[in-house]
């Protein structure tokens, strides 16, 4: 098949969606179809996609010219671009809801014949949606609701999702697949000799908790720092290494809390980490913790889980059950209290940590196999090209 995707930016610092992307295109080039990028913003496309390739040794990727105006919308050099490119193709798959460029790729899509697909990304789910409402339920009235509907498939990445979702596009259609993971850097177990190298509190034998996230309201980091007050005050040591950046004024926030509950000695900031030094990190921690406000999916949890660590998150994850049934995971309310309790499990050996660690590492690699699921979005793919 030939399929095209589309999303504004790549770029990994705006979290897993950008990833699940690159994975994807990569994915499919690999088994033998014609993949194409069009993005306006390459930042993290791989180098060697970007480079003239004559024999077609590479996924198609095509820059395009910014969104503009207060809509961010595209202007007429870019449709004209679009236009001629999207009907070399069988299907387009596009990725978010509230792009307003979106609504137009889709457009030119319906002209030309070839059917969408798109992947939410969470952006439907109840927490999403409570997020400037009024606003929301305006696009989806102005033409976001025939964008979902007109769509030959809506992708979630959960069961959990599509049950929120499916609400806001009545009369479309709705698949679930999880999403395309690459596993390669993950068949054997992380060393973590980097990660200690590069912090060495990780190899003097404490209890390490991993955040590894954006830094923002969502992802619920002052409930990690509540546990943590918590856990000192019961004489609990725990070492919270938080790794991420976000903006200032709430990273601010967030360090005057810790300053606030007198835990300044139990906090580590390493800022953005990413590729093998991110692997090593997961592999030299005991958890990983992220007390978030929703995932649709959540690719932090997989890569734990395939790192042997296991994970304690919300049950506001469209995930949890499939984490909770890897065997490695810890569902709990969204609470500092709730938290504590379970880090403590597993500093106080009540939870077996390397136990859990390898089910939810033997779980992942079989569920989350990539040839199975590239199978499965092939079907998706295939099933909307008309016969």
């Amino acid at each position: 098949m030939r399929i095209l995707h589309y999303m504004q930016d790549v770029d990994f610092t705006r979290g897993g969606p950008p990833r699940a992307v690159v994975d994807q295109v990569a994915t499919m080039f690999s088994r033998g179809h014609v993949a194409g990028l069009m993005t306006t913003n390459a930042t993290d496309v791989p180098k060697a996609w970007l480079a003239p390739v004559a024999d077609g040794g590479t996924p198609q990727v095509e820059i395009l010219p910014a969104v503009r105006g207060s809509f961010g919308r595209f202007g007429r050099e870019a449709l004209e671009l679009l236009a001629s490119r999207v009907s070399n193709y069988d299907v387009v798959h596009l990725h978010g809801v509230w792009e307003p460029a979106n609504l137009q790729v889709a457009s030119i899509c319906r002209d030309e014949g070839v059917p969408y697909v798109i992947s939410l990304r969470g952006m439907l789910d109840d927490w999403s949606m409570d997020q400037s409402a009024i606003r929301k339920r305006i696009y989806l009235a102005l033409g976001g609701r025939r964008y979902l509907e007109s769509a030959a498939a809506v992708h979630c990445t959960a069961d959990a999702e599509l049950e929120q979702s499916r609400k806001w596009f009545p009369r479309g259609r709705g698949v679930v697949v999880p999403n395309l993971i690459d596993l390669e850097p993950y068949a054997e177990v992380p060393d973590p000799a980097p990660a200690i190298a590069e912090w060495p509190l990780l190899g003097e034998g404490g209890f390490n908790v991993l955040f590894l996230s954006r830094i923002q309201v969502k992802k619920g980091i002052e409930h990690l720092i509540d546990a943590t007050v918590l856990l000192r005050d019961r004489g609990i040591r725990v070492n919270v290494f938080v790794a991420g950046s976000g903006d200032d004024d709430y990273v601010g926030a967030m360090r005057d809390r810790i300053r606030t509950g007198r835990v300044e000695d139990r906090f580590t900031w390493t800022g953005h980490v990413g590729g093998d030094l991110k692997n090593a990190l997961y592999s030299a921690c005991d958890v990983f913790a992220l007390p978030t406000s929703q995932e649709n999916f959540g690719f932090v949890f997989f890569e734990s889980l395939a790192s042997a660590t296991p994970v304690i998150t919300t049950d506001l994850v469209d995930t949890r059950m499939e984490i909770e049934r890897s065997g490695g995971g810890v569902i709990v309310p969204q609470s500092g209290a709730a938290f504590a309790e379970a880090i403590a499990d597993f500093q106080t050996g009540g939870r077996d940590s390397v136990r859990m660690g390898r089910a939810g590492r033997s779980w992942t690699l079989a569920n989350l196999d990539t040839a199975s699921v590239a199978g499965e979005f092939e079907s998706v793919y295939a099933s909307c090209v008309p016969a």
